[in-house]
């Protein structure tokens, strides 16, 4: 019998595909818990438009993803922080800070999003990336002055 999954099914297949099963698995298993329609025409022309409309909202999302990278790309922060000699911080700049600040620019961003390649102990000019999506990233300039 030929299904559609609704959901992902482990060892079997990911949501949307159309899958060849055993009668009784599909009467007894898939369909009365909706992990699965039957593959009639009606059901793969909804999951044609369900399949159309998911990749729209995946590109706007993309196209607003990579205009937030460019605004980012442009942005440079100044955070102030406690420096002692030779220009080294009292603990270090996190991720939270940075997500804070961005927050204030109007950017809302996740500290998760932030990725620091080595901690930030030092008063000056450092970089960063934000990943914003899978593929889509920007890299922030940060200046870190004493107070």
């Amino acid at each position: 019998m030929k299904v559609i999954l609704k959901e992902d099914v482990h060892g079997l297949g990911r949501a949307g595909q159309t899958i060849n099963v055993k009668d009784g698995y599909a009467r007894n298993y898939l369909l009365p818990r909706g992990l699965a329609l039957i593959a009639d025409e009606k059901n793969l022309k909804v999951l044609e438009y369900q399949k159309k409309k998911f990749e729209e909202q995946a590109k706007k999302k993309r196209q607003d993803a990579e205009s937030i990278a460019e605004r980012l790309s442009a942005l440079e922060l100044t955070i102030k922080a406690k420096a002692g000699e030779d220009q080294k911080l009292f603990g270090s700049i996190t991720a939270k800070d940075i997500a804070e600040l961005l927050q204030k620019e109007g950017f809302s961003v996740d500290k998760k999003q932030i990725n620091i390649s080595e901690p930030i102990k030092r008063v000056g000019e450092h970089e960063v990336e934000v990943k914003l999506l899978s593929n889509v990233s920007a890299k922030l300039k940060i200046n870190v002055v004493a107070e």
